[in-house]
């Protein structure tokens, strides 16, 4: 990772999305969400405070994935 975190930076969070449902579909898909960086534990590990459209959460522990951009975790965001 090129650029390193720091209080105060806009990143991405991804969002988990709902579990599927019987019929193999989910109700709430997996989203990017703003966040803003709260603190630094390594370059790969922040704690956010994550902005949704209904509220925000705090998490003290989440991992860089800048190529998968799995459920969970945070990556820079996209410039467009």
């Amino acid at each position: 990772m090129s650029q390193k975190p720091s209080v105060g930076q806009i990143v991405h969070y991804v969002s988990y999305g709902t579990p599927p449902r019987e019929d193999g579909v989910q109700a709430y898909a997996s989203e990017c969400r703003a966040a803003i960086v709260t603190e630094v534990d390594t370059s790969d590990t922040v704690g956010l405070c994550v902005l949704n459209p209904t509220g925000q959460f705090f998490n003290r522990t989440v991992t860089h994935d800048e190529d998968e951009k799995h459920g969970g975790t945070w990556h820079w965001p996209e410039r467009v």
